[in-house]
């Protein structure tokens, strides 16, 4: 650690010492991205992008750094979660309450569209997650996954950007 030192060091017996400077090994920081395709059904499909995500990882060969996973779409938002279809159904549910498929969206109105709701849930879910890398791996929770759930009301092809930042 930068700056890291010691207690009681080199002023003698029971005296505050001055911290150690040591200098970082600067390293190079390399970005590369990748693009996923995905063909989606919409309404709340709830899809798993986490092997994916590592697959370019693994292709990039890196080590430590960042991945973040974005999907480029404004009907669709990316978080983690147990993807299993309880937590899936959930998720879904409570998006059901906060921005009900059968209310009345200006979006809809203004536009001649149908597809309001899906734009309000994909704002509340965010359109992307972060996740570290460390040594090679994504630095996800046992049961934790990268999901990418489209709140479209038709099937979609959608476009997922996989952004790595680190050596």
């Amino acid at each position: 650690m930068v700056g890291a030192g010691r207690l009681g060091g080199g002023d003698g017996p029971g005296r505050v010492g001055r911290a150690r400077q040591t200098t970082p090994t600067l390293r190079p920081v390399r970005a590369q991205a990748d693009e996923l395709s995905l063909s989606t059904r919409g309404d709340g499909e709830v899809i798993d992008l986490t092997e994916r995500a590592q697959r370019v990882v693994d292709g990039a060969g890196m080590r430590d750094g960042l991945c973040t996973v974005f999907v480029a779409h404004s009907t669709c938002g990316v978080t983690t979660i147990e993807c299993e279809p309880g937590c899936n159904a959930d998720l879904n549910a409570i998006l059901e309450e906060l921005a009900p498929r059968d209310r009345r969206w200006e979006h809809n109105e203004r536009n001649a569209d149908t597809n309001g709701h899906a734009h309000a849930r994909a704002a509340l879910l965010g359109p992307s997650v972060t996740v570290p890398v460390r040594d090679g791996r994504l630095t996800v929770g046992t049961w934790q996954r990268i999901v990418c759930v489209d709140f479209d009301d038709r099937p979609r092809t959608r476009t997922v950007v996989v952004q790595l930042l680190g050596d």
